[in-house]
């Protein structure tokens, strides 16, 4: 910790007012940051502020060796405080000076500091570790996967303790420097910005930055080779796209899709405000799953995705979460609607823009799509359950919730909410509950019903969302809501999207996490 340094003139007023903290007053920061879907996740005590991870990856036996240097600021008087981490640690340095460390549980590590750690005091900690990131699995499950030529680390609602230590919890948002070194030859592909890449001995380093605050899920790692386009938007913002150099028949399609994230990124400025990081783009590593991921300016997308050819849907979901889910973060796993239920719906706006369906027809589809003894309407969007966290009702009932917004409000409401609500949580988390007095806010209404009814009550509401100056009672508009609309243009590459929440099952028993 910091020293104040006292001159003698003052030393002895000062003698009379400093009042040391006794053994007593000092105790372990919580094991978990309290959410309350994954008891488990993050840690209490203190606050990160800034990851500096130097690595080296080795692609043909999967070692990963690093130096984490952590920047936090303590929140309480700390005797000893947890990191998560899979890997085996060699050695910990908290303010420069050697730590004891002991695992526990599914993947903490228990730092205790040589001297105790006073509550509000900026703190440096440095973690030696080492291992194979694909050996580690909590409950048979792991965030890590091998590709032919290297490694990724890209899953949700958790992965980074698999390569690096952490307060692994939305909640504990930082700044990041990722360098990397890689055989010559691969690449290491990381968030944000490329500040620099050299290569000596046999070597590549890769020095990527992260410049906004970013949860420890959203920053992704991916080795291997790749063929990289780059560019510049209009504005200046770097774009850096990444692509397997062995996806076979997917590489095209996945190359139509990403190559137009730069046109996605500025249709959805439109409807967000400005973009808020400092670099843009995609990548698709050769892997074998079949979900995509908002991984803060870079999302990760699976070459299945593009398995049946084009699809810049996905693209709008992944880039529509930088501003909701990246930049506004929950605040707990439970509060999942306002990532997922936006980026559905930023799906039915391109629809709608590109003259495909509009919201009001793919809502009306997706009400008149399932009975009402359909399981999907016991799914709460707003409180789903972490066995339900990725269900499909958090996606499309939860977009169903913003059309009957919409269609309550008026759109000059509606989408000046849109976009008011990043730029009022910007860089923050946030709670469904800040969402609805946020939309009474701006609109001067009352809307905990309809919140309730599209978000909270397990059952089908009894009519699909209508228009305010649409009659609601009248028998000509109960049989048009009876009758089965036809589908929209774009529903089947909006439901072609449904895997990029099959996170590859096991999220849920992840280490109670």
């Amino acid at each position: 910790m910091h020293r104040r340094i006292i001159v003698p003139s003052a030393l002895a007023a000062s003698l009379t007012l400093a009042i040391p903290a006794s053994a007593a007053d000092f105790a372990p920061g919580a094991p978990g940051i309290g959410d309350s879907y994954y008891p488990a996740s993050g840690n209490g005590g203190y606050d990160v502020s800034h990851y500096d991870l130097r690595l080296k990856y080795e692609p043909s036996t999967d070692l990963l060796e690093g130096t984490a240097t952590i920047l936090a600021t303590t929140k309480q008087n700390l005797s000893r405080f947890n990191l998560d981490l899979g890997l085996k640690v060699s050695e910990v340095r908290v303010n420069g000076r050697v730590a004891k460390f002991t695992a526990s549980g599914a993947h903490e590590l228990e730092v205790t500091p040589a001297v105790p750690l006073e509550r509000n005091r900026e703190i440096s900690v440095v973690v030696r570790y080492a291992g194979k990131p694909s050996e580690f699995k909590v409950d048979g499950w792991s965030a890590w996967a091998r590709t032919p030529d290297g490694g990724v680390a890209a899953q949700e609602p958790d992965s980074a303790v698999w390569w690096f230590p952490s307060n692994d919890h939305p909640l504990d948002k930082a700044t990041f420097d990722v360098s990397v070194s890689v055989p010559a030859g691969h690449q290491a592909i990381s968030n944000g910005v490329l500040q620099s890449q050299s290569t000596a001995l046999g070597r590549t380093r890769f020095n990527w930055r992260s410049d906004k605050p970013q949860a420890t899920y959203l920053a992704t790692l991916a080795v291997g080779k790749f063929d990289i386009t780059t560019d510049r938007t209009a504005n200046g913002l770097p774009v850096l796209n990444a692509y397997s150099k062995d996806l076979g028949a997917h590489a095209g399609a996945a190359r139509a899709s990403i190559e137009r994230t730069t046109e996605v990124a500025e249709w959805l400025e439109t409807l967000f405000g400005p973009y808020p990081f400092n670099s843009l783009g995609g990548y698709v590593p050769n892997v074998t799953s079949g979900f995509a991921l908002e991984t803060q300016t870079r999302p990760f997308y699976s070459p299945r995705q593009f398995a049946n050819g084009a699809n810049v849907s996905v693209v709008v979901h992944e880039l529509a979460h930088q501003w909701y889910g990246d930049s506004v973060s929950v605040r707990d796993w439970r509060d999942i609607w306002i990532n997922e239920g936006f980026a559905r719906y930023s799906q039915w706006l391109w629809s709608e823009k590109e003259g495909e369906g509009t919201a009001q027809e793919l809502a009306d589809y997706v009400y008149a799509l399932r009975g009402s003894d359909d399981p999907f309407w016991t799914v709460k969007p707003g409180d789903p359950g972490p066995e339900n966290q990725f269900h499909g009702a958090v996606y499309d009932r939860g977009a169903l919730a913003l059309q009957a917004l919409r269609n309550e409000i008026g759109d000059e409401d509606f989408f000046a909410i849109l976009k008011g609500w990043p730029k009022q949580f910007a860089y923050g988390n946030a709670r469904v509950a800040d969402f609805v007095r946020y939309a009474e806010r701006v609109s001067g209404e009352p809307l905990a019903e309809l919140f309730d009814t599209w978000l909270y009550e397990p059952s089908k509401p009894a009519a699909p969302p209508v228009a305010a100056a649409a009659p609601r009672t009248t028998a000509k508009a109960g049989a048009k809501a009876a009758a089965k609309p036809v589908q929209p243009k774009s529903w089947k590459k909006i439901a072609a999207t449904n895997t990029v929440h099959d996170h590859e099952s096991g999220h849920e028993g992840h280490g109670g996490r």
